[in-house]
């Protein structure tokens, strides 16, 4: 299927490692032109240099509030045009309600939250019909995750303000998205199941709960973003898609 990707441009956030990286690499493949940005200067210049040339990478903190601006007019100077952005930040620090401080969620605050709010208001004054605002969210946006107290207090959030974004987007053409994955193979999953203490017991239990019996790989999320954010999905707005194996009951 072509998803019709060829030249357009997109920015993706946290897009080093993880998720963001998968999106990033699907976006790529076929055909699309993007602007990676992380923190990590070294993490993104590599990111961008296994994508070639139809890749660039920039070191940027969502938290800084110049950075939506910045990324914006990188991907025009360099590719020519601006036609979306996936927003994906890393998850906040792990803990439970007695366990997190204030730093941690002023910190998750000024990152995950405001700085996505920040990204998608720059991106929305800079779009034209046919654009396209994606975030990367959680399956905490219907039910609350164990041990992730500060994600399960801020994704939700993000997830209502997608949806009024649409709401005030779309008679501009404007569509916006979101996705939802629950247990995907990253470094950061891994990282969850280790808490336990035994990561391999944690990673069986979550598997038996998911109907399809295994963890989703960054490639199948990246896909499915690529999908999301291009053409072939251009009366798909306002939508939350859970990418969790089925491990969602509700409808």
């Amino acid at each position: 299927m072509d998803l019709g990707l060829k030249d357009r441009v997109y920015v993706v956030t946290g897009a080093s490692r993880g998720l963001g990286l998968a999106s990033a690499r699907a976006l790529a493949a076929d055909g699309a032109k993007v602007v990676l940005s992380a923190r990590d200067e070294k993490a993104v210049a590599e990111a961008a240099t296994e994508l070639g040339p139809n890749a660039l990478g920039v070191a940027a903190d969502n938290a800084d509030p110049a950075t939506p601006a910045r990324l914006v007019a990188t991907a025009r100077e360099r590719f020519g045009r601006f036609d979306g952005v996936l927003i994906s930040v890393g998850g906040p620090a792990p803990g439970f309600v007695a366990d997190n401080t204030d730093e941690q969620w002023q910190s998750a605050f000024d990152s995950v939250f405001l700085g996505a709010v920040r990204t998608a208001r720059a991106a929305a004054a800079e779009l034209d019909e046919g654009g396209v605002i994606g975030f990367v969210l959680s399956a905490s946006v219907h039910e609350p995750i164990p041990g992730l107290t500060i994600s399960n207090g801020l994704r939700p959030g993000l997830a209502g303000f997608a949806k009024s974004l649409a709401d005030e987007l779309g008679p501009r053409g404007i569509r916006v998205v979101g996705l939802l994955p629950s247990r995907i193979d990253t470094d950061r999953v891994r990282e969850l199941d280790a808490l336990s203490g035994d990561a391999e017991a944690a990673r069986a239990a979550s598997e038996s709960r998911i109907p399809l019996r295994r963890y989703g790989t960054p490639e199948e999320f990246g896909r499915t973003a690529a999908f999301l954010l291009s053409p072939a999905a251009s009366y798909l707005t306002g939508v939350m898609l859970p990418v969790d194996g089925g491990a969602r009951h509700g409808f």
